[in-house]
C-alpha cells in the first residue's frame, strides 16, 4: 500500500495538484485499501493532529510577525542594518543578510521574509548598480536563516512529529543560523570587493548607530525574549507565542504608534491563510504516517540502514542526501512532516541526537527553498528582481558552498548544535 500511495502522490504532484490535497487523496486511498480502517476513521485521522495545543504556537508567531513587520519597524531594521554594514564592500548584500537574520527572529518564515525584504532591498540594490541576479540570490539564500532563528516554524513542526522540546530546538538553531549569516556576509563582501560593487559613502556616526539600534531594539530583542521565557520555564511555547502577539501589539501601539485597524485586519487575514495551508499539510501527513506505521516502514528502513551502512557517518551522509533531494521537490513543512518520523527512527538506530537531527533537517530542507526546480524563495526573489531563474542560480553557487559547509559542520560535529 505504501508503494501505491507513493505512486498516486507522484502522479498528483506531476499534475500540479497542491501538496496537501495530493497527500490526502493518496494516503486516503491507501488507508481504505489496507482494510483496517473505515473511511470515517480516516477522516478522524486527518483532523486529529489539528487539535494539538503546541501547534497553536504557529499561528500566534505568524500573527506577531505580521503585526510587527507590517508597519515602520521593517524600515527601521533596514536603516539599522545599513548603518551597521552598508559602508563595507558588498554592503547592500550584507544589509540583506543582517536584515534577514533580524527579521527571522520576528517572522519565523523564510517565505514571508523573502517577500517583505526582497520588495524593499532588491530594487534598492539594482538602483545602486548591483546586478539584479546577485541581489535576488542574496535575498533568496539569506531568507532561509529564518528557518533556524527562533521562532522558527520548521523547528516547531519537527518538534511536533519527533516529540522533542521546542525550547531545546530553538536554542540549538541559533548558532547554525548565525554561522549561515556570517558565511553569507563573507560571500557578499568578497563579491563586492572582487566585482567592484558600489559602496555607500554616507557618514556613519556613533550617535546615529546607537539611535538606529534603539529604534530596532523591539525586533532585536524578540528572539532573546522567546528563548529566555522558554529556557527558564516561565511559559510554554504556546503561551510564549500568545505573549509575542501581545508584545507586537504593544510595540506597534506604544513605541511606533503606527497600528491601525487595517493593519490588524491584514495581519489576521495573512495569518489565517498561511495557517490554513500549513495545517492542511499537517492533517494530511498524519494519515500518511498512519499508513507507514501500519506497514512498519520507519522501523524496517531504520533496521535496513543500520545493517547495510554500518558506519554512523555513512548513515548521516545518506540522511543528508535524502533530505537534499526531497527538499528540491517538496515544500519544507510537508518534507519535515513526512520525513521526520522515519529519519528519527534511523537516527535513533545509530545514536544520533534528535535535536541535532532536527537542525540538520532545517538546514537541509531550507536549502531546497533556493534550489530549483521548486525553490520558493528563489522564485520569489527572481520575480521581484525581474531576472531569469537561471541567472539567479548562477549567482547562488558561493551561497550554496556556505550552506554545505555549515551543513557538514552541524552534521558531523555535534558541538555546533548540542551546546
Amino acid at each position: 500500500m505504501t508503494l501505491m500511495m507513493l505512486l498516486v502522490f507522484g502522479v498528483l504532484m506531476a499534475l500540479a495538484l497542491p501538496v496537501g490535497y495530493a497527500l490526502i487523496i493518496s494516503a486516503g486511498l491507501a488507508a481504505v485499501t489496507i482494510g483496517e480502517m473505515p473511511s470515517v476513521a480516516a477522516v478522524v485521522k486527518i483532523f486529529q493532529p489539528t487539535q494539538s495545543f503546541p501547534l497553536l504556537a504557529i499561528p500566534f508567531f505568524m500573527l506577531s510577525g505580521s503585526l510587527m513587520m507590517g508597519g515602520t519597524l521593517g524600515k527601521r531594521l533596514i536603516h539599522f542594518a545599513t548603518l551597521l554594514v552598508g559602508r563595507f564592500h558588498g554592503g547592500l548584500g550584507q544589509v540583506t543578510v543582517v536584515g534577514s537574520t533580524v527579521f527571522g527572529g520576528v517572522s519565523g518564515s523564510a517565505v514571508a521574509e523573502a517577500s517583505a525584504l526582497g520588495s524593499m532591498l532588491i530594487p534598492w540594490q539594482k538602483r545602486e548598480g548591483y546586478p539584479g541576479a546577485f541581489a535576488a540570490a542574496a535575498t533568496a539564500s539569506s531568507a532561509t536563516i529564518a528557518c533556524l532563528i527562533p521562532p522558527s516554524i520548521p523547528l516547531i513542526l519537527y518538534a511536533t512529529v519527533s516529540n522533542q522540546s521546542i525550547a531545546s530546538l530553538f536554542l540549538a538553531g541559533i548558532l547554525p543560523g548565525l554561522m549561515l549569516a556570517a558565511g553569507f556576509m563573507i560571500v557578499c563582501y568578497l563579491s563586492g570587493r572582487l566585482r567592484g560593487f558600489k559602496r555607500l559613502t554616507d557618514e556613519v556616526t556613533l550617535k546615529g548607530v546607537l539611535r538606529a539600534t534603539l529604534a530596532a531594539a523591539p525586533a532585536l530583542g524578540m528572539p532573546a525574549f522567546i528563548v529566555i521565557l522558554l529556557r527558564t520555564g516561565i511559559a510554554t511555547p504556546t503561551e510564549v507565542s500568545a505573549l509575542a502577539v501581545f508584545y507586537g501589539l504593544l510595540v506597534s501601539m506604544l513605541v511606533y504608534r503606527d497600528l491601525t485597524l487595517r493593519r490588524i485586519y491584514d495581519a489576521l487575514v495573512h495569518t489565517a491563510v498561511t495557517t490554513g495551508v500549513v495545517m492542511l499539510v499537517i492533517a494530511a501527513s498524519n494519515l500518511v504516517g498512519y499508513v507507514l506505521t501500519v506497514e512498519a516502514i520507519p522501523t524496517a528502513v531504520a533496521e535496513w540502514t543500520a545493517q547495510t551502512l554500518q558506519s554512523p557517518w555513512m548513515v548521516i551522509l545518506m540522511l543528508n542526501l535524502i533530505m537534499l533531494v526531497v527538499g528540491m521537490f517538496l515544500d519544507l513543512p510537508a518534507a519535515i512532516l513526512l520525513l521526520g518520523p522515519t529519519l528519527a527512527a534511523i537516527g535513533s538506530a545509530i545514536g544520533l541526537d534528535p535535536i541535532q537531527l532536527g537542525i540538520m533537517m532545517a538546514v537541509n530542507l531550507s536549502m531546497g527553498l533556493f534550489t530549483p526546480p521548486v525553490g520558493t524563495t528563489l522564485f520569489i526573489a527572481a520575480a521581484i528582481s525581474r531576472e531569469r531563474v537561471g541567472a539567479v542560480v548562477r549567482e547562488l553557487w558561493p551561497f550554496y558552498l556556505v550552506a554545505f559547509t555549515v551543513l557538514g559542520l552541524i552534521s558531523f560535529v555535534p558541538a555546533f548544535t548540542l551546546y
